[in-house]
């Protein structure tokens, strides 16, 4: 139940990163639920961004080891 929560926030805070980066880059402004809340620089998304990547990551590979 554990590796799943950490999967699913993974996944969300690099869609989310991503969402907002990629606004920014090639958009006229952020994209996503966060710009609602914050006013999140191009680096707190690229960090948000490689969080989300690393939980979601670890989340996978923990995963796939209890299957094994």
């Amino acid at each position: 139940m554990k590796r799943e929560i950490i999967l699913t926030i993974g996944w969300i805070a690099a869609i989310q990163g991503g969402l907002g980066l990629g606004g920014r880059i090639f958009g006229d402004g952020p994209w996503g639920v966060l710009r609602n809340w914050w006013d999140v620089p191009n680096a707190g998304y690229a960090v948000i961004l490689l969080v989300g990547v690393a939980l979601a990551s670890a989340g996978e590979t923990s995963r796939r080891r209890s299957r094994a």
